[in-house]
């Protein structure tokens, strides 16, 4: 099995079973004790998970409800979401993530000849009476505070999809451009959009640099496009151009 596939079983265990032994999660993935205990370690260096005793724990982040940031950085948010969906092509395929920068990019593809394919249940709101737009809403369980579709059935729906491009969302992003998010539990679906797109989009306002976070998502090497404000830390710009990122100012 590949390390990829038992990380993904790992965290799936952890989140419905709760706290398991080395000894458990060997006998569900058939794999030796020794290469799960490097699997905790590796997990528990990128936030997904704490290691104890002799096994692991979920780890329980916290981020703002969707209401609570919604009309925050306004202004700068929206000018992200405008160049991003200023990127967009008629005909394309649009995998939209979770929290209000996408909402608002959204806003912006309204009326186009478009699919967009989302786990936001706000960005399902704002498109559900589009006629132009062929909308496609993951499945998955809802988090209502923060308007959003995780878990298993998400993940797994992302394997059967395609787009052309992703904007992806943070709650921040290291100086040395590692995105970050502050709950484990979207991690696991940010990374599944991030291999279902074609092209990946930061869009991330200037608030987000260096931002805050627990888990790490992914790194500069997993980015096609940044999207940020003028204002954004020019150290950790510098840093994302060179890994190779192109990065878009507003």
């Amino acid at each position: 099995m590949l390390p990829a596939r038992r990380h993904e079983l790992i965290l799936r265990a952890l989140r419905s079973e709760g706290p398991c032994t080395v000894t458990v999660l060997a006998d569900l993935l058939g794999a030796s004790q020794a290469t799960i205990r490097r699997d905790l370690l590796q997990l528990e260096d990128e936030g997904l998970l704490r290691r104890v005793f002799g096994g692991a724990v979920p780890v329980n982040g916290h981020d703002d409800p969707f209401a609570d940031v919604a009309d925050v950085r306004v202004e700068a948010k929206d000018a992200v979401a405008a160049r991003c969906a200023s990127m967009v092509r008629d005909g394309q395929t649009v995998l939209l993530d979770i929290g209000t920068t996408a909402h608002r990019i959204a806003r912006h593809l309204r009326g186009r000849a478009l699919t967009v394919i989302t786990s936001n249940l706000a960005v399902y709101e704002e498109l559900v009476e589009d006629k132009e737009i062929q909308l496609i809403l993951l499945g998955g369980v809802v988090r209502r505070d923060y308007r959003s579709l995780v878990g298993f059935l998400t993940e797994d729906n992302l394997r059967q999809v395609h787009a052309d491009v992703l904007f992806l969302g943070t709650s921040g992003i290291r100086p040395d451009g590692h995105v970050l998010d502050t709950t484990a539990v979207e991690v696991p679906v940010k990374r599944a959009m991030i291999a279902a797109a074609e092209k990946t989009v930061l869009a991330a306002d200037a608030g987000k640099f260096p931002g805050t976070g627990m888990a790490r998502v992914c790194g500069p090497e997993d980015l096609d496009v940044v999207v940020t404000n003028a204002a954004a830390d020019a150290a950790t710009c510098a840093a994302l151009r060179e890994a190779g990122v192109e990065v878009v100012t507003v």
